[in-house]
Order: C-alpha cells, then structure tokens, then sequence
C-alpha cells in the first residue's frame, strides 16, 4: 500500500534528479550517503502465521512499552547507525546521531535522506548539520518507498517482533538492539539481498479506492 497522498510523478522526479546522481557518487566511494528514520518497536502482540488443528493459546506480553530506534542506514554497506531509548525521539537524538554520523565518516562529504517529521525538519537539526557540513535531503512528502531504512525495520520486525513472546522489556530491547548490530554480519547475506538501490515506483493509473 502506498499513502493517499502520495505524488507518483514527484516521487519520480525526486529519484532520478536528488536521489540516483548522489548514490552514484556513493558508489563511487566519492560521498556517503544514508537514509534515517526512526521507527517505534512496542511490546505488544504481532502474531504472524499459524494453522493449527485445534484452537490453541498463545502467551502475550502485557503493557504497551515502547524501544524507540532512530537509525541512519549506509545506502552502499548496510551499516546502522542507531540512536536509542524508551521515551521518545526528538530534535536533540536526531543532533546526536547527526555528530555519531560525522565522528564516523571523517573527511567525506555526507548526504542524509530523511522525511518531514517535525524534529527531523526544524531549525536545531538544520543547524546542527550545516555545523558538521551534512547534506540533509527531505523526501517528497508521503514517500516511505524512496525511504531505504525501512526495508531495515520490515526485516527486524519478522525477525524479532511476528510470532515472539517476551516476558520482559529488557529481553524485547535487546532482540532488537542484537539484530541491528548484526546488520553487516549474520544477517548480511539477506539484507545485502533486501537492500538493492531498486526503488518500488507507482503511476497514478495504478491507485484504486478501497
């Protein structure tokens, strides 16, 4: 499913002038380049796919906890690099990261891709880059298909959140935590597979009312 609200001929647009042009340059060990998000893993129930023969119960974690992840994924290696905590995300995580981003990739130019959230779009975070010479990038409004990072999430929810009990809060933050430091190495193989610089399009003839 696509929003609404979203511009299929922007999107387009957005890609082939902003987006492709950097991520050649990226390739070419010329810049880097990363997509941000963030994304909010609650402890609640996310069932995945079940037949069983009789009606059986499944143990379900109580209370609605949040692990807040704002990550910048490397369009070219897969890295994450992660902000974390149990509140919220706000101008200031998104001004860490930025210095995390900066610290880690010394003497190269940096393009971040990013959508319209209000504490990613507001003048701490636009200061903050132009300090550190960050190349901040909105996306098109409506457009989470341009957005690389959030294969990422898709791919940690299956494997840590769909058909999962956890007990407790610490051992929910901490599947997660493990899966996105394996981002480059056990699960490599798949993400490298899953991560491809192809990005999904859409024509206006193709939207229908449900």
């Amino acid at each position: 499913m696509l929003p609404a609200k979203a511009d299929p001929q922007k999107q387009k647009e957005y890609l082939e002038q902003e987006i492709q042009p950097r991520l050649d340059e990226a390739q070419a060990g010329k810049r880097v380049v990363c997509f941000m998000d963030a994304s909010p893993f609650v402890l609640a129930v996310f069932p995945g796919f079940l037949w069983p023969v009789a009606r059986i119960f499944i143990q379900a974690p109580s209370g609605r906890q949040c692990f807040n992840v704002l990550g910048a994924l490397n369009a070219i290696t897969h890295e994450m690099i992660t902000i974390t905590n149990d509140a919220y995300i706000n101008a200031e995580c998104v001004c860490a990261l930025l210095e995390k981003l900066a610290s880690r990739y010394v003497g190269i130019p940096i393009t971040i891709f990013l959508d319209n959230a209000r504490y990613q779009k507001c003048a701490l975070v636009m200061e903050k880059a132009k300090s550190l010479n960050i190349e901040l990038c909105f996306l098109p409004t409506y457009s989470p298909n341009l957005n690389l990072i959030e294969r990422v999430w898709k791919f940690v929810k299956k494997k840590c959140l769909y058909s999962k009990y956890y007990e407790k809060f610490p051992a929910f933050k901490a599947a997660i935590s493990h899966c996105l430091e394996e981002t480059t190495t056990t699960h490599k193989p798949a993400l490298d597979s899953l991560l491809t610089l192809r990005f999904q399009l859409f024509e206006k003839a193709q939207f229908i009312t449900v």
